[in-house]
């Protein structure tokens, strides 16, 4: 019997680990592989993928500039290939990926869609882009419950277009750290745990991410804690000056910015405290550093938020915190702070709640949606 082909066309991602689990862990005894990769420069995934002889493609693509020369390329690309599957990840390789399969008559054409409320608030005009893609997609992937009620009851998809399929994570990977790749990262950002509270955020400068809230319930932590520690990993976007010009109201010694960080694993396990707190229930369309903060085993205060609505509670697996509400977050860090057993708590409770994000769970529901 014949692999089905699957071709993932995938827009401005460089490095993303859960494609590699992807790679890594489909069947390749029944599915055979490729990526189609956009980007205005060639992706670390690129050379990740050649590395380890998947069939893949590198388009330059930056937008609205190229968006016809990248068509007719991925267009050319999809008829080299012949894939059984197109499977598409992102904006611009939704609308460019969808619409070649749609014309190569491709039968089977699916999405995954990864914002939630985002065109609704910010920008409506694109929604008719997103009406697009649903509408010449044969399969949507929702990556919760509240990107499935969205597309459900804002864009009146009928149900049974849609799949819901969790992100999956190697757990294990986030709990069971190597001690010297922690240092090597204590040391590269001139950090020592024992002196100070940490605490950290893994969150792109957007607004809505609240991020501002967290400085300044912060703030008023070093009145106590005046060496504590503000580490904010991710630190770019587009709220970047708002938010370095928060950042300046606190002491250089007190804050350390980190634009990248390829050890996301290590990077975890130097925070006493992990806080995400997104400003609505339903702006994250997932929200992956839910389940990545509680695998490491990291106490976290939250905003229930995309997937956070589906399994944390507050005082059991996490401390769940009003949105936009800095006080709050200035008292849940001083509770976890100084109640210790109470962190060891959430921190048993967290790693068991987010197994039922485990990677071989998510492959399971990708094979059987192929194989359909």
């Amino acid at each position: 019997m014949s692999k089905i082909k699957i071709t993932y066309i995938i827009s401005n991602v460089d490095k993303a680990i859960g494609f590699e689990w992807v790679v890594e862990n489909l069947n390749s005894s029944k599915f055979e592989l490729s990526f189609i990769l956009l980007n205005d420069s060639e992706p670390y995934f690129f050379s990740w993928l050649k590395d380890r002889e998947i069939k893949c493609y590198f388009v330059k693509h930056t937008g609205k500039r190229n968006y016809l020369t990248s068509f007719f390329k991925v267009l050319g690309k999809l008829l080299k290939i012949k894939p059984d599957v197109v499977h598409t990840h992102l904006f611009d390789a939704n609308l460019i990926g969808l619409t070649t399969s749609k014309i190569l008559n491709i039968k089977k054409r699916i999405y995954t869609r990864h914002h939630s409320t985002y065109h609704h608030d910010n920008f409506p005009n694109a929604v008719k882009y997103d009406q697009w893609a649903n509408s010449i997609a044969t399969k949507i992937v929702a990556i919760s419950k509240n990107v499935e009620t969205i597309l459900i009851e804002n864009e009146k998809i009928n149900k049974d277009k849609i799949t819901l399929i969790h992100h999956g994570f190697e757990l294990k990977k986030f709990k069971s750290v190597d001690i010297n790749h922690i240092n090597n990262l204590r040391n590269k950002y001139q950090i020592k745990n024992t002196e100070y509270p940490i605490i950290g955020v893994v969150a792109r400068y957007i607004k809505w991410k609240g991020i501002e809230n967290t400085i300044n319930a912060f703030k008023q932590i070093l009145t106590e804690f005046p060496k504590a520690k503000l580490i904010l990993a991710n630190a770019s976007g587009p709220d970047e000056e708002h938010i370095k010009a928060l950042l300046k109201e606190l002491p250089e010694t007190n804050f350390i910015e980190i634009k990248f960080e390829a050890n996301l694993f290590a990077l975890y396990h130097l925070f006493d405290i992990y806080i995400h707190t997104p400003t609505n229930s339903k702006i994250e369309a997932y929200g992956q550093t839910y389940v990545e903060a509680l695998a490491a085993g990291i106490p976290s205060i939250f905003t229930l938020s995309g997937v956070a609505n589906e399994f944390i509670k507050h005082g059991e697996n996490a401390l769940v915190v009003p949105y936009s509400n800095s006080k709050e977050i200035e008292k849940s860090i001083l509770f976890l702070l100084k109640n210790t057993q109470k962190s060891k708590e959430l921190i048993e409770n967290g790693i068991k709640s987010v197994q039922q994000f485990n990677l071989e769970l998510f492959i399971n529901k990708l094979e059987k949606l192929y194989s359909k």
